[in-house]
């Protein structure tokens, strides 16, 4: 019987990919809906491409008035700075619970535009 020198990697990295596709998939399920926000339905709805640019910001108001940018919760003051300091050419989505006050939603669309930002998606559900 011929004896190994060397331990036999190759098993072990199929494993290892396996793994990593693994996680990487259910990853993109775990990122979505972390904030509990009740969208609006819209009938003209499309669905979000899976190709988002990796520099899409997301703000979002919950149904509490609570301000969250990328998932992080936020002030208005915070959401003011930080969009002062991006491209202008930065998509921007824009996720707010149909509770929230019309308010809420104009205020945040006055600080985009006073920062020149004009790529917005608003994010809604499908009507039915």
């Amino acid at each position: 019987m011929k004896r190994f020198d060397q331990i036999n990697m190759i098993p072990f990295i199929d494993i290892m990919l396996v793994l990593l596709a693994i996680v990487l998939t259910t990853a993109t399920f775990i990122s979505q809906g972390v904030i509990d926000i009740n969208l609006p339905e819209a009938q003209s709805a499309k669905p979000i491409s899976e190709q988002a640019e990796v520099t899409t910001i997301e703000i979002s108001i919950n149904a509490n008035k609570e301000l969250f940018i990328d998932g992080e919760p936020a002030t208005r003051e915070i959401l003011s700075t930080k969009l002062e300091n991006i491209a202008k050419d930065t998509p921007i989505r824009l996720r707010v619970d149909q509770e929230v006050a019309f308010k809420n939603f104009v205020d945040v669309i006055d600080l985009l535009k006073k920062n020149n930002l004009e790529k917005l998606k608003i994010i809604t559900k499908e009507g039915s």
